[in-house]
């Protein structure tokens, strides 16, 4: 995905900075991996570049938003199973975020990242 998004990104009038090339990639990881893991599995990814940013939107079977903030207090340092971080991270990182329920079940987030 990063050479894609070097290359797309080139063709449209540059490259994307180390910064914003590093934070679309984790952004993606951890959209997808929260899909396999709580969502029911993948059922959608798109990636649409312009000259300044980036959207990714992932889809998955399940209709459970995510939760808005992550762990606080002492079990955000131990006592979880996983980390808790992703959802807080992306929407640190993201220009928009968005989220729909189609009609015929499950969810998409659309994320909005610069690429510069």
């Amino acid at each position: 995905m990063a050479k894609a998004l070097t290359v797309g990104a080139s063709g449209q009038g540059g490259v994307p900075s180390p910064v914003a090339l590093g934070d679309a990639l984790l952004v993606t990881s951890e959209l997808v991996t929260n899909a396999l893991r709580h969502g029911g599995g993948l059922t959608g990814f798109d990636v649409e570049l312009d000259p300044t940013e980036v959207k990714i939107s992932v889809a998955d079977a399940s209709d459970e938003l995510p939760h808005r903030s992550g762990p606080s207090g002492p079990e955000r340092v131990v006592g979880l199973p996983e980390g808790g971080f992703g959802w807080p991270m992306i929407r640190l990182l993201a220009l928009e975020v968005r989220l729909s329920l189609p009609s015929a079940g499950g969810k998409t987030i659309e994320v909005r990242l610069p690429l510069r």
